[in-house]
């Protein structure tokens, strides 16, 4: 009796299905019918709108005749008792349901006895793989079981939903066991063949990985060392610098007016921003700032930095100009002797000078010859030696 009423249950609910499908197409419809009327139109519009008005009535026609079609067939489902044939087909398809869930908890079961068998009893290597494969085949039956139970689910009741959380449960908890006793299995295993000296083994075997990484690291190294010295192919050029120019012109102005032996070279400084430098000789080294700042086609009007430098062999003086009138830059370099640094000073050329050629005789004891008032500007006048000297120690060690 209950499966007759659910199967007509089942009717009712899928012809109000139907009837709520159709009143929503019916309201959308109307709708744009609505939509339609609102807006005034041109007479192609107006033919449109026609043709679908004409087609929305037959679809409307349409769907309310298929409604009450669907309303017939729910009328005489309800007037007339369900056959014994449908009757017969719903006992037989819970039967198989029944059966089928049966089939699965009593595999389950049998895997559950399988586990335990396998946690008291030792398992050798062979035994464990065997274990593995099982618990592979076990997975995937577990897998299908599951899935038919979820297909016969909506046939099962409360009792069928607290069987199948139960075995899950147990599914569980034999797999977990299963993988227990397969991990202690496999250790049992590697203890007995490792014995008590698989810790120096292992030593040994890293000893050995580190020595080959090592080897191998050097003969490429070698390899990549000898295909340089025998490597033929040409070298890619450099690009020469933005400031060629500059550095070429400047080279001409003063070769031309001063002569070829004023400098001792001139390049292109790639560490500091491609500044064009000269190198002048010590007794030119007036000379060439002078024309460097006078010369029209020159024309550095602006000193902005002084500083000396100990190289050990001898003492370096870097001076960097600039020149507002033409927008260009230039770097003046002069060594000069360590054992006696005396070179001419610029400030009689620029102003600025004054300040960085003093703190230059103050850190490294360099003296600036026709400079108006040379003193320390940092040490006291009775500090001992220079701090910037690459031999400097201190005078009092304690302080």
């Amino acid at each position: 009796m209950s499966d007759e009423k659910n199967l007509e249950q089942l009717k009712k609910e899928a012809a109000a299905k139907a009837k709520a499908a159709a009143l929503a197409k019916m309201k959308a419809k109307e709708q744009e019918a609505k939509q339609a009327e609102a807006e005034p139109a041109s007479e192609a519009d107006v033919d449109l709108a026609k043709k679908k008005a004409a087609a929305a009535a037959k679809a409307k026609a349409a769907a309310l005749a298929k409604m009450k079609a669907k309303e017939q067939e729910a009328m005489q489902a309800e007037a007339e008792p369900a056959s014994e044939n449908d009757v017969d087909l719903a006992k037989k398809k819970a039967a198989a349901a029944a059966k089928a869930k049966a089939a699965a908890l009593a595999k389950m079961k049998a895997k559950e006895q399988e586990a335990k068998q396998a946690e008291a009893e030792p398992a050798s290597e062979d035994d464990v793989d065997l274990a593995k494969k099982k618990a592979a085949a076990a997975a995937k039956a577990k897998a299908a079981a599951l899935a038919k139970m979820n297909a016969s689910k909506a046939g099962e009741g409360a009792e069928g939903e607290s069987d199948l959380d139960a075995a899950k449960a147990k599914a569980a908890a034999a797999a977990k066991a299963k993988a227990a006793a397969a991990a202690k299995a496999k250790a049992a295993a590697l203890a007995k063949q490792g014995g008590a000296g698989s810790g120096d083994d292992e030593k040994a075997k890293a000893i050995a990985a580190a020595k080959a990484k090592a080897a191998a690291a050097a003969a490429a190294k070698a390899k990549a060392a000898s295909k340089t010295d025998g490597d033929t192919t040409p070298k890619v050029e450099e690009k020469p610098s933005i400031n060629q120019p500059l550095l070429d012109k400047y080279v001409k102005v003063i070769t031309d007016n001063l002569g070829n032996d004023v400098l001792e070279d001139a390049y292109i400084n790639k560490l500091s921003k491609d500044v064009p430098t000269l190198v002048a000789k010590k007794d030119t080294y007036f000379k060439v700032a002078e024309f460097l700042k006078y010369n029209e086609q020159l024309s550095f009007d602006y000193l902005s930095t002084i500083h000396g430098t100990d190289y050990v062999t001898h003492m370096e003086i870097y001076v960097h100009l600039y020149s507002y009138k033409l927008n260009q830059p230039v770097a003046l370099k002069v060594k000069i002797d360590r054992d006696n640094p005396v070179i001419d000073s610029l400030v009689p050329l620029w102003q600025g000078a004054n300040w960085p050629e003093s703190e230059t005789y103050d850190l490294l004891g360099i003296r600036f010859e026709n400079h108006p008032d040379l003193k320390r500007i940092l040490l006291g006048e009775d500090w001992v030696g220079y701090p910037l000297r690459k031999d400097y120690k201190p005078y009092d060690v304690e302080v």
